[in-house]
């Protein structure tokens, strides 16, 4: 066995003996893309989304130097009909480029000393074969010698795009190594009867290419059909939780929201271990980078970025175009691109229908706030205290206080400045309440009594917090908004509730450019 031909199956070994999800079904997929045009794939996902036990799977099926049949056993593709057929069979190239980034001082040399040390192991294995200058043409003499195919698997190919994302002539000089691999048809054919590639980010892009088009990409906003493999399932979150006897809707809120394909819940893995292992909720995901990273990125003076993370402060989605992104963080020209970069880092998520980003759940939103609080953005900071005040106000009933608060939401620049109907207010009381995602469910217009809610904030469950039922009125009167919750029978339609109700209302006037507020409890 050697550090980077046939390193045998020692890492996914050390997976199985311990609490392992079953992803071979993985290694199905793989196995129908076998020596077929479909035979490159890439897929990118966030970091302790699980690329590196992924790579290290397929290692351990497929490299002929070892025998895993009993680490498989009992697991998925174990059923599959191709099991036997590949299992164990093949030369399997594996190179974790974040480990050789590392391990070079010279980062300059990365690729020369990364093509020598690869061939140096293959000619050591084949020394009959032809002595070539590059690896790819290595690979080919050892096919013409003995018509062999090799399996390459790269970890974290991006690695020195996120290391060295400063230095083009060395990003440049590793992409025509990876294109000397798998572009050349008349050789790529030859020497590969597949290759997998992870990363954090998808394949760097020129313009609107890619730099190795002929890969097959699954990323997080097209992850499509391997949306089960990104991350846990909450079939398999479920079953966790009920063998550490933590409660499921507590792990779902802190670690669900990643929704891909086919309605798909993908949960963050490094965090559902560390909870269901020390059977105890906490950010665990987001103390294995820092969120300086973050901090980086949502600081930049992008149009429209400042107001775009207000809004999912408080909950809401925002459209976004990732097809402008070039899959590097340096190349960052809009809102867009910092958005879609934050969805590949894991920040957001991403909804393919509505094609808009979101913070995905409280683990991220805890990241996001200790982000804004501590940068430059202090208007953001102030913006997110003073909602703490807010809520604070409304739940005591002091009507001026809050109206105070939501005026000072309104001119904090960070929702329209003019109103001139109430979506236009409704959009500032999202701003100002966004504190409420804390402990409430927000839902806009609901179907409620003879009409449509405003803006409900229903309590979380084991919250003691009373529900919310927020009437708008624009040009009308704040006496008039709480004479349309009863008249419409708003909290009567809520009676199965069985909680505590406050009845909001809140209205504008245009002419004094004045909020003003009326707070009921509701008696049944």
């Amino acid at each position: 066995m050697g550090i980077y031909l046939n390193v045998g199956n020692a890492g996914f070994a050390a997976a199985v003996r311990g609490t392992y999800i079953d992803k071979t079904g993985l290694i199905s997929f793989i196995n129908r893309t076998l020596g077929t045009i479909d035979k490159l794939t890439c897929v990118s996902r966030p970091r302790r989304f699980g690329k590196s036990l992924a790579a290290k799977m397929l290692c351990a099926y497929y490299d002929k130097s070892c025998d895993s049949r009993a680490l498989f056993e009992g697991l998925s593709v174990a059923e599959d009909p191709s099991f036997e057929s590949y299992l164990n069979k093949f030369d399997v190239i594996y190179l974790d480029i974040t480990w050789f980034v590392s391990s070079i001082k010279d980062t300059r040399m990365i690729v020369t000393a990364l093509q020598q040390k690869v061939m140096e192991e293959v000619r050591n294995a084949y020394p009959e074969a032809k002595q070539e200058s590059t690896l790819a043409e290595t690979l080919a003499a050892v096919h013409a010698l003995t018509g062999n195919k090799f399996i390459i698997i790269i970890d974290e190919w991006d690695a020195l795009f996120r290391e060295a994302k400063d230095n083009i002539d060395l990003q440049e000089e590793y992409i025509r190594f990876l294109r000397g691999l798998f572009k050349n048809s008349g050789i790529t054919d030859k020497i590969v009867e597949a290759a997998y590639m992870t990363g954090i980010l998808p394949i760097k892009k020129y313009g609107t290419q890619s730099a190795v088009s002929d890969f097959r990409e699954y990323t997080m906003t097209q992850p499509e059909p391997l949306e089960q493999f990104v991350g846990f399932t909450e079939p398999e979150v479920r079953a966790l939780c009920a063998d550490s006897g933590l409660a499921f809707e507590e792990v779902q809120r802190w670690y669900d929201g990643y929704v891909l394909g086919n309605n798909t819940h993908i949960y963050n893995p490094r965090s559902v271990m560390e909870a269901t292992t020390r059977k105890r909720i906490g950010n665990y995901w987001t103390q294995s980078e820092t969120y300086e990273s973050l901090k980086l990125y949502i600081e930049l003076n992008e149009d429209g970025l400042k107001e775009a993370i207000v809004q999912m402060l408080g909950g809401a989605h925002v459209r976004i175009d990732v097809a402008t992104f070039q899959n590097d963080m340096k190349t960052i020209k809009s809102k867009d691109d910092v958005l879609t970069l934050l969805v590949h880092l894991g920040y957001l998520a991403y909804d393919i229908d509505e094609r808009s980003v979101y913070i995905p759940n409280e683990e991220v939103r805890e990241e996001f706030v200790r982000a804004v609080t501590t940068g430059r953005h202090t208007e953001i900071a102030r913006l997110i205290k003073n909602s703490d005040q807010l809520l604070e106000a409304t739940l005591n009933m002091d009507e001026e206080a809050v109206a105070a608060a939501i005026e000072e939401a309104h001119t904090a620049g960070t929702a329209p400045i003019f109103y001139n109907n109430e979506q236009a207010l409704r959009s500032v009381i999202r701003v100002a309440y966004l504190s409420c995602v804390d402990e409430y469910l927000r839902i806009d217009e609901l179907p409620s009594g003879r009409g449509y809610a405003d803006v409900v904030f229903f309590p979380k469950r084991a919250s003691a917090m009373p529900l919310l039922l927020i009437e708008l009125k624009w040009n009308k009167t704040d006496r008039g908004a709480i004479g349309q919750i009863k008249n419409n029978s708003y909290p009567q339609a809520l009676k199965d509730y069985g909680g505590e109700i406050l009845m909001v209302g809140i209205n504008y006037d245009p002419k004094s450019k004045n909020h003003t507020c009326k707070i009921e409890e509701y008696r049944k």
